[in-house]
């Protein structure tokens, strides 16, 4: 059971918030992580490199001198691989990267990701986050008053809010993010997670209701 500081926005504690690690995963799956971590990163690459072989450069194919008595070595034409401007032995063509994985093994990954968050202290709980309106400097502040500046970070909230967003897009290494849209990645690309009260309450809500495994069962009857 891990107990986390429920901090206001000068960074003073309110509170405090009991929560289970095993309540998102019992155990932490390396491998898993490390699959759908991947699957990520190459969902994110264009793809979209081409060269052209001997057979696509604009040429002759015309032998450039005779084969021999020329004392140079024998040579073919201009578009070998081997001659400047000719073209690639094994050319790239435009392809497509991205593959994906079972839900359920993504879900599972990101509840898991959430668990080691939480076991490693790095998840500081915020009770509110609310502006009136956009204003960066005072996002700035109050990341600042609760101890979370100095590396990256991901902000979590229950639910979209247009101010608190424009609030700190432009702060640098800090990305916002309503906890339905986390994933396996951006929960363990950032060094902390600054999370509001509502959104750990939604997270847990959520996993709460996730179906577990045999091996989970078996965990949570011992």
């Amino acid at each position: 059971m891990a107990s986390l500081e429920i901090l206001d926005r000068t960074g003073k504690k309110v509170g405090s918030y009991d929560i289970d690690p095993a309540v998102f995963s019992s155990h932490i799956n390396r491998q898993l992580l490390h699959d759908v971590v991947v699957m990520y990163q190459a969902n994110q690459r264009q793809g979209t490199m081409k060269t052209k072989s001997r057979g696509q450069v604009a040429g002759t194919g015309k032998k450039m001198y005779r084969q021999k008595g020329t004392g140079n070595a024998r040579a073919g034409g201009r578009r070998s691989p081997v001659r400047v401007g000719g073209g690639h032995t094994f050319r790239k063509d435009p392809r497509e990267f991205r593959y994906a994985l079972p839900r359920k093994a993504m879900q599972l990954a990101t509840r898991m990701a959430i668990a080691s968050k939480i076991r490693d202290n790095q998840v500081t709980v915020i009770d509110d986050l609310k502006f009136d309106a956009p204003k960066t400097k005072d996002m700035a502040a109050l990341i600042k008053a609760v101890k979370c500046d100095g590396g990256s970070l991901l902000v979590g909230v229950a639910a979209a809010d247009v101010n608190v967003y424009k609030s700190t897009r432009n702060i640098d290494k800090v990305e916002i993010a309503p906890v339905k849209d986390f994933n396996a990645y951006s929960v363990l690309l950032p060094k902390r997670l600054l999370l509001t009260k509502a959104a750990l309450d939604a997270l847990k809500e959520t996993a709460e209701k996730a179906p577990k495994s045999k091996k989970q069962l078996a965990a949570a009857s011992a």
